[in-house]
Order: C-alpha cells, then sequence, then structure tokens
C-alpha cells in the first residue's frame, strides 16, 4: 500500500515537504519513538513502513510505502491488514509532539540526514549531472527544482513552521492510496476509513497541471560546462518533446520511440555511439512523459564530447527521416510490452504504473497498455520523433591533469 500527498513543486515548501515524512515515520501516538515503531512491525511478522519523495512532473509527491504478508498464510493471525494500516494511518495523522508541535529533536534530527541526502546527490555522478542538466534546462520551471528541496532552505525550518506545513498538506494536498493485493476491496475501504478517518474533509482536489513547453525558448541550443575531480566526463542532453499538432505525444507510442532510439542494447543509441563508433562508455535514453522532456546521459571522455554529441544528433535526425526497420519497431515494442508484463510481477512497480496514470493530465488503464504498445505504428514514430527538439546541453569535466581512464 502506499499513501500519497500530491501537491505543486515549488521553492518555498519543497525542502519542508520532503522532510515531513522523514519526521513522521520517527514516532506516532501508538509506537512514540523510531525504537518503538521497529518493535511493532517486527509483531506484524516484518511490515516496513518507509517514508518517500517523488517527482512527477511539476508535482511533488510525498507519502508512505508499506508492505507486510499476506494474512492469509499467516497462523491464527487474520487481521494484519488492518493493524499495519492502522499503524500507517497513526503515523501520518497522529505524530508524537511536543506543545503542539512536531519534535524538536526529531525535527533537528532529520534536517541534519536531509542536508547529508541533499549533498549526497555529487556522489553519483551520472544522476548528478540529469540534476544539473534539468535545473539549468528548466530554470524558472517547477520542473527544475529538486524533489528534496534546496540546501540553502533546510536550516531556517522550524518545529512551527514544519508544522504549520503538515497541517497545510493534510488539508489542502490531493491524497492518493493505493493497495495491491488480494484482500478484498470491501476490507480495504473499511480498513483504510478507520485508518485515515481523522484526514479533515475536502472536496476533489485537482493539483496543479505541469506546465509544458514543447519548444526551447533558444534558437541553439544552450551548453553549460562544469570541472570537477573526475576521471570520466558525463554528457547529458535534454530534449523537449513537441506536439504534433497541439495533441500530447501518446504514451505507448513514446515508449517504443525511446526503446528504439536509446533504451537498451537494441537501441540505436547504444549499438552505434557505444558499441560501433566507441564514442562513449555508456549511453541511454529516457523520458518524463509528465513533462514531455527526453534526457540522453552518457560518459565520455573529453576529447570525444563533440564527437559523440553529433552522432547522437545523427541517430535522432534518422529517427525523424524514418531510418529505422519494421524489425527494430517490432523488436522494440516486444521488449517494452515485456517489460510492461513484468512489472506487473512485482506489486511496487505495480503501484507506479497506478500511481502515474492517477496523476497524468491524460489518464490511462495500465493493463490496457499491452495492447496499445502493440498498435503502435511506425508513422507514429517518426511522427513523433520529428517534434523533438535538443533545449540544452550540459557537460561535467575533469579538472586539467585529471586522467580520462574511464574509471
Amino acid at each position: 500500500m502506499s499513501v500519497s500527498l500530491v501537491t505543486g513543486l515549488n521553492h518555498g515548501d519543497a525542502a519542508m515537504n520532503a522532510l515531513i515524512p522523514r519526521v513522521l515515520r520517527r514516532g506516532c501516538e501508538a509506537a512514540s519513538d523510531i525504537y518503538q515503531i521497529s518493535s511493532a512491525l517486527d509483531e506484524l511478522y516484518g511490515a516496513r513502513i518507509e517514508p518517500f519523495v517523488r517527482k512527477k512532473g511539476e508535482l511533488q509527491c510525498i507519502g508512505f510505502f508499506c508492505d507486510f504478508p499476506d494474512d492469509r498464510y499467516l497462523p491464527g493471525d487474520d487481521n494484519l491488514l488492518e493493524a499495519t494500516i492502522g499503524l500507517m494511518g497513526s503515523i501520518l495523522l497522529k505524530p508524537d509532539m511536543t506543545g503542539g508541535y512536531l519534535r524538536p529533536d526529531y525535527v533537528e534530527s532529520e534536517k541534519s540526514i536531509l542536508i547529508d541526502d541533499i549533498r549526497a546527490a555529487i556522489n553519483d555522478k551520472s544522476g548528478y549531472v540529469i540534476d544539473r542538466l534539468l535545473a539549468s534546462m528548466c530554470t524558472g520551471e517547477p520542473f527544475g527544482i529538486n524533489k528534496l528541496g534546496s540546501e540553502a532552505d533546510v536550516p531556517s525550518i522550524t518545529p512551527e513552521t514544519l508544522t504549520q506545513q503538515y497541517k497545510k498538506l493534510l488539508s489542502s494536498a490531493r491524497i492518493e492510496i493505493i493497495y495491491c493485493g488480494v484482500a478484498s476491496p470491501e476490507r480495504v475501504k473499511k480498513s483504510v476509513i478507520a485508518a485515515f478517518g481523522a484526514i479533515p474533509p475536502r472536496g476533489i482536489i485537482d493539483p496543479p497541471q505541469t506546465v509544458i513547453i514543447d519548444k526551447p525558448a533558444f534558437e541553439a541550443p544552450r551548453r553549460f560546462d562544469e570541472e570537477m575531480d573526475v576521471t570520466q566526463g558525463k554528457l547529458a542532453i535534454g530534449y523537449r518533446i513537441g506536439r504534433v499538432s497541439n495533441t500530447p505525444p501518446d504514451y505507448p507510442a513514446l515508449m517504443v520511440f525511446n526503446s528504439i532510439f536509446g533504451s537498451g542494447a537494441t537501441s540505436k543509441l547504444f549499438l552505434n555511439v557505444r558499441e560501433k563508433l566507441s564514442l562513449c562508455y555508456y549511453v541511454s535514453s529516457m523520458t518524463e512523459r509528465h513533462k514531455e522532456i527526453m534526457i540522453v546521459s552518457s560518459g565520455v571522455d573529453e576529447a570525444n564530447f563533440d564527437t559523440a554529441l553529433n552522432e547522437i544528433r545523427v541517430q535522432l535526425d534518422n529517427m525523424k527521416n524514418g531510418d529505422f526497420s519494421d524489425a527494430d519497431l517490432t523488436i522494440s515494442k516486444r521488449l517494452v510490452a515485456s517489460g510492461l508484463k513484468a512489472a506487473f510481477d512485482r506489486a511496487e512497480s505495480i503501484e507506479g504504473l497506478y500511481f502515474d496514470s492517477r496523476i497524468a493530465a491524460s489518464s490511462y488503464d495500465p493493463m490496457q497498455l499491452c495492447d496499445k504498445v502493440s498498435m503502435v505504428t511506425f508513422d507514429d514514430i517518426v511522427s513523433l520523433s520529428s517534434a523533438i527538439t535538443i533545449d540544452t546541453i550540459y557537460c561535467l569535466k575533469g579538472r586539467e591533469g585529471t586522467l580520462n581512464d574511464g574509471a
């Protein structure tokens, strides 16, 4: 099960929102500290309740994941679902407070951990470059904000301001609760109402819509270069996925396009830029469908930056010109369908598919995705490709004297 509070992503609240589930997880009325919570979860046959922060388009989604055994397989215990969901509700709605505010010791401790997590992003250079690319590409857009917020905003957070933001979210954020399991809908509904019934009443809340910018603001792609003590350069390229006849890109077609172009060992980027021309150590593409953005990420020696960039451009131009085969299309459709079917083997992946569908600007039925993928045509891919435009380039280089040995 997941419970998500969905709100707009903005500079002023992002760090506080990211901090809230971490502080709530430290203690509640039912278990006043992390040790009591751990003990309660042990009693529930090792159930887990963990905080999360997700960014979907220009939405910040915070809350808790929970997993627990199916009580059909437990000896004489037929209320594990109710007990676990009840603890989850207590953590969210009945935090341990001091003087009406979230506990100062919990707030200060989690602030330090949040700052450490924000700083730690630099240790994963591939992810760091993508973050820097998006921050540069989407300057002035909420999408450019880190899902954990800014380190500079964390020190000023107090128990009073955090409690105020927590209450604001409970009363104004859209709340999505997703259960994946074999219990009957009636039983789950009854358990959820009992556990989360104290949520302040509200009507139907629609979170802010992600603003789509389908064309770069500048004629020539902007380029940002950064130097760091690295032994392997990183190249990240951001693209705007434009709209054909003002129609949003079809999600199944976007998945198939991404598979042909840059996702996996059969893609054009992998086979040509990496294998055939040996211009990079790795290269792949990914899409953010909620914001309609594509990112190409690669590890490249500095001497090959421009050559690799040009070849990546050539591969996208080839897609626009229909320079891929029917076999490429068939293989990619099968790979995408296989990946979707595999997702239904894991509860976490199922939750992700349904959560995405719930907050997407145009909703879809995850169960129907495989059928829709099978109907994607050659012309669909060419049409979608033709509207993709390069926006921003971000290069991470080694400082002078740093070896480029591929490490």
